[in-house]
């Protein structure tokens, strides 16, 4: 069994946290890296450890390793690229949305993506002024659509969309929570 640490990042942190979040969206997305999706993952500093009302966690391995990383920021979803309503109904600044929750694919199904978004959650919970959690997934990526169900409420299906769509799930997750699935020290035995 291995030992995983999730903190937040520090900028001693910040390269091999843009490794992860690369080699996420080439390999797991097949996207590659794609300017106007992922220039947060360009200048995590920028996006994440600047704004106090944002986050960049990441997860180390017993040998000092960052194998995962979870961010929220305060950016609700823009329309477009997504569907009208939803700018709407997570307004920037009132919405905690999470963002690159990747494990490496060595490190999955420990608990660490859960432990990421638990820590996340209590973050935003911490902050006072958001009103909502808001995410979006790829559900052609293995595993990404069960994991996020598991945890919150779809509130949009693009795959249902007349025309087509793109294929993103959008989803809700309690802004309270009652607990964590890993035990909260800093140091949880994944």
């Amino acid at each position: 069994m291995r030992t995983y640490s999730v903190r937040p990042a520090t900028a001693d942190d910040l390269d091999s946290a843009r490794s992860v979040m690369l080699d996420t969206v080439y390999h797991d997305f097949g996207t590659g890296y794609v300017p106007r999706w992922h220039a947060d993952i360009v200048d995590p500093a920028a996006y994440y450890l600047a704004p106090a009302r944002h986050t960049l966690l990441v997860a180390v391995d017993a040998d000092g390793r960052v194998v995962g990383t979870g961010a929220l920021d305060s950016r609700g979803p823009q329309s477009p690229p997504n569907p009208p309503g939803l700018a709407e109904r997570y307004p920037s600044g009132e919405t905690a949305q999470l963002r690159r929750v990747y494990v490496r694919p060595g490190h999955r199904r420990r608990g660490i993506a859960r432990e990421l978004v638990a820590r996340l959650l209590d973050f935003a919970a911490a902050d006072g002024g958001y009103r909502s959690v808001y995410l979006h997934t790829d559900p052609a990526v293995p595993g990404a659509e069960p994991f996020w169900r598991s945890l919150g409420t779809v509130v949009h299906d693009e795959r249902e969309d007349a025309g087509g769509g793109q294929s993103v799930v959008h989803f809700e997750l309690p802004l309270k929570r009652t607990g964590s699935a890993v035990d909260r020290p800093e140091h949880a035995t994944a």
